[in-house]
């Protein structure tokens, strides 16, 4: 299954999360699938790539609708 998540970067004191699609059963700094954006809680500032988001989510939610049929 995929998950979109947050995968850390940066330095000590100063992070920086990338948003991610990533399986599943892999850890959060494991590795991704897509990069879908960033986000940056110091500057309070968030980039998304559209597509690549309606992508992965739709991929996210039709896995689902997959398993909850089984």
């Amino acid at each position: 299954m995929v998950k979109l998540r947050l995968k850390r970067c940066g330095r000590k004191q100063q992070a920086i999360y990338r948003i991610v699609a990533i399986d599943a059963r892999s850890p959060r700094e494991g590795r991704d699938l897509r990069k879908v954006g960033f986000y940056d809680p110091i500057k309070n500032q968030t980039c998304l790539n559209v597509q690549l988001f309606s992508i992965s989510l739709k991929r996210v939610l039709n896995l689902q609708e997959l398993f909850m049929i089984f």
